[in-house]
This record gives C-alpha cells, sequence and structure tokens, in this order.
C-alpha cells in the first residue's frame, strides 16, 4: 500500500502506535521530556501572545498531537504555583533559579499578574481595576486520538479534533513530522509512489504520483539527475527490498537499533542511508493541509510549531524515514509496533500557514528561539553559591538542562516555526 495510508493506520488506527499503550514518551525523547524549562519558554511565548492580544476573559491554549497531556500539564503546574507570587513566567520566583530563564523585567507583560491582587475589592471606589491573572484566564485543549489519561487534571480539556475559533496559542510539538505522507522515487519515466508491505517493510514501485503531489515535488523538492539508464532495473515494477537487506534499488536498507537509553528524535538532518542510484522523496503537502487546517482554526494568536526538518535548499538526497521503539531507533516498518516518522519539509509548511493566516512568519532554530525566550544555558554565577546554595544547585542543574535543548547537534537542531493571526511578531519572536 502507499506510504501515507500505512503511516495512517500504523499510527492513528484502532491498535495504532499513538491510539494505544502507554504512549510516545516510553520510546523516544523530546524537548518536553527533557526540561521543564522548555515548558517556562512556551509560557513565556504565552504570555506575550496574550499581552498582544490585549489579555482576553479566556485564552486558549490548544496542543495539538498532545502524547499524553505532559507539556499542558507542565504549562498548568506552571501557572497555578506562580499565581500566589510576583514570579516570572517560568513559574518559579526569580530569586531562586530554578527555571533556566533569564528573569523578566519588572513589571513587564511577562510577569504574571498575583492572584490576589486580582482580588482587590470592588466595594472600594479606590479600587484600581486589575485584570484576572493568568491562572484565572486560560484554558488548555489537549487534541489527541488516544484516551484520556486517567490522571489528568481537569483543567485540560481532551478532544480529538483540533477546535474552532481559537483565541491564544495552538501548539504543534513534534506533530507534524507524524503526519502520514506518501514517498516517490524518481524513475527514468519521472517521480512513482513506493508502496510498501506493513507486515515486513518490504519497499517496490508503484503508480506515477498524482498531478497534485507532482506539482508540490516540483515546487518544493529540488529535483536531481535522473540516473543513467545503464544503471537502473530494467523492471522498475519489480524492484524492492525486504526491510532488513540491502538493495540496488535505491530503497533504503534497513538501519539497526541504536543507543541503550531514550533517543531523542531531534537528529538535525537525515540519519545514514546507503548510497542510491535513485531519488528518494517524502511528499509533504498532506502536512502542509495538516498545518494549513491547524492555522485555520485560530481566530486571533499565534501557531507554533516546534519540529525537526529542512530546507528546499538542503533536502535530503534518500530522504529521512525511520522509526523509533523502546528508546532505539529501529528501521521504519509500519506494522503499528514502533513509531514511524521523517523530518517535516519547513519551508513548505511555513508557505501553507502563511497563505491562510496572511501574516508573515517567523522560522529559526530552537536553539535561537530559546535564547530569544530567556534561556541561555549560562552557568549560575559563583557568588550564589555562598547566598544560597541550594538555589545555586538548581540553577546549575537547570542550567544543564538548558544546554541540552539549545544544542545545535541535537534538540537545539529543531526549528521553530511561529505563525501569527492578527497579531504582530512579538520582540522574542521577531526576526
Amino acid at each position: 500500500m502507499p506510504w501515507r495510508d500505512a503511516m495512517s493506520r500504523a499510527l492513528y488506527g484502532p491498535d495504532g502506535f499513538f491510539v494505544s499503550g502507554t504512549g510516545p514518551a516510553d520510546h523516544f525523547r523530546t524537548s518536553v521530556h527533557a526540561s521543564p524549562v522548555f515548558a517556562g519558554a512556551l509560557l513565556r511565548l504565552i504570555a506575550e501572545v496574550d499581552t498582544a492580544l490585549g489579555h482576553p476573559s479566556r485564552l486558549d491554549v490548544v496542543d495539538v498531537g498532545a502524547g499524553r497531556g505532559e507539556l499542558l500539564h507542565e504549562l498548568l503546574r506552571s501557572i497555578e504555583d506562580a499565581a500566589g507570587f510576583a514570579v516570572g513566567v517560568s513559574g518559579e520566583p526569580t530569586r531562586s533559579g530554578r527555571s533556566g530563564l533569564i528573569p523578566p523585567r519588572a513589571g513587564s507583560p511577562e510577569t504574571l499578574t498575583s492572584t490576589a491582587s486580582a482580588r482587590r475589592s470592588p466595594d472600594d471606589p479606590s479600587a484600581v481595576a486589575v485584570r484576572p491573572s493568568l491562572a484565572e484566564r486560560v484554558r488548555f485543549t489537549a487534541v489527541e486520538l488516544a484516551p484520556r489519561p486517567e490522571h489528568l487534571p481537569e483543567k485540560i480539556e481532551w478532544v480529538s479534533e483540533i477546535p474552532a475559533g481559537i483565541n491564544g496559542v495552538l501548539l504543534a510539538t513534534e506533530w507534524l513530522d507524524n503526519v502520514p505522507l506518501d514517498v516517490a522515487v524518481h524513475t527514468e519515466d519521472d517521480w512513482r509512489y513506493v508502496l510498501v508491505d506493513a507486515e515486513n517493510g518490504a519497499e517496490t514501485i508503484g503508480e506515477l504520483v498524482s498531478p497534485d503531489d507532482l506539482d508540490w515535488l516540483t515546487t518544493w523538492w529540488t529535483r536531481r539527475t535522473s540516473p543513467r539508464r545503464a544503471d537502473r532495473d530494467p523492471n522498475p515494477a519489480a524492484a524492492g527490498t525486504a526491510a532488513t537487506g540491502a538493495t540496488e534499488s535505491g530503497f533504503r536498507a534497513a538501519r539497526p537499533a541504536q543507543g541503550s537509553s531514550l533517543t531523542a528524535r531531534s537528529r538535525p538532518g537525515c540519519p545514514e542511508t546507503p548510497h542510491s542510484n535513485h531519488t528518494r522523496a517524502e511528499i509533504g503537502r498532506s502536512r502542509d493541509e495538516a498545518w494549513a487546517n491547524a492555522v485555520r482554526k485560530i481566530e486571533r494568536g499565534m501557531a507554533v510549531a516546534v519540529d525537526y526538518g529542512h530546507l528546499r535548499e538542503e533536502r535530503p538526497v534518500d530522504g529521512t524515514l525511520t522509526g523509533y521503539r523502546g528508546g532505539r531507533q529501529v528501521p521504519p516498518v509500519p506494522d503499528g509496533s514502533a513509531d514511524v516518522t521523517a523530518h517535516v519539509a519547513m519551508d513548505s509548511v511555513a508557505s501553507a500557514g502563511a497563505a491562510v493566516a496572511r501574516c508573515a512568519y517567523s522560522l529559526v532554530s530552537q536553539r535561537e528561539a530559546l535564547r530569544a525566550l530567556g534561556a541561555d544555558g549560562g552557568r549560575p554565577p559563583l557568588s550564589l553559591a555562598g547566598t544560597d546554595p541550594g538555589g545555586y544547585v538548581r540553577a546549575l542543574a537547570a542550567a544543564s538542562a538548558v544546554a541540552e535543548l539549545i544544542d545545535p547537534a541535537g534538540l537545539g537542531g529543531h526549528w521553530w516555526l511561529r505563525q501569527p493571526v492578527g497579531i504582530p511578531l512579538g520582540p522574542a519572536v521577531a526576526r
């Protein structure tokens, strides 16, 4: 069957990887799992969007592809912890050094309004109206096909489709890489779909791609020179390989499982592939449509996609399709037992979202984005050890966590796509 159908069934079918079982956190490591600093930086961005929207009575925060709700749970915890204090948006007292973020300026929009100050008596004529705190106004919604986790806080709504009329922030952290797509190979007579056996991952060449997919490939995937006729199999329809064998057909050979601990799906560029005379391409049109649809659900606010990907000038010759299971990278066999993922054509996705929003987007590395939001990874001053030993140790641990998040060879190599809808790009997101 086509890869798009195989991925859809393997990931989102009744017994699919993301629907059944304990969840993706047991199989690979993301920025959400790496450190609460990631959620703290997103909370700072959410606070900036809240300001741009004029502090509405309801601020939506929607997480698409929410896993088991880990990110929203951390955001909720941070906001509730901060509600009774004059603290930064990270949810930690600024003096403690626990947040891993540079403290916001006093009185800046990045500082959460305390609940106490929001409860002045309306009978006091001298009282100055103060808006309710962010904790009182924010509404969290997780979008995921899996059943609602048993111990998820009631304040987090759980739905299977992106709601319409969002006034706030839509988050998509490592969602687009799991939107099913088709795979194509460039043959003597143009691009053809790659078909896959869902039971063992064996691949064969199928029909010519549709006009719409051909248009996407021509626009967004750099076409390379076709291989010489003498180098090609005279019967391309019979070319293929089992998931565990090398091949001369241009289909990827299986990669052995790597690593003994949880692996981050974060390697910039494509995983190693054998030399090939074919050119493979992962057709990102389905992801463009998914992102455009997500942006379309926003009335005012911002959509934020965080994912690993590539740009048109650096498309991988053999593609990036791979799998993850039990903390290891494994061959991409779409049988439902493993994650099947491919890097995102970020520029194509960004263009699709901008066409819907009619607003300029920002596309930067996670390293740049987190630094702009106050996560610099710098070591705390040694003098803090003398005045606050516990705070120094916590700040040192936070700095180590930030270093992992901004490492350009790892999680820092992710892309941050920020698409405003009806609001300007703020100072921490403008490029």
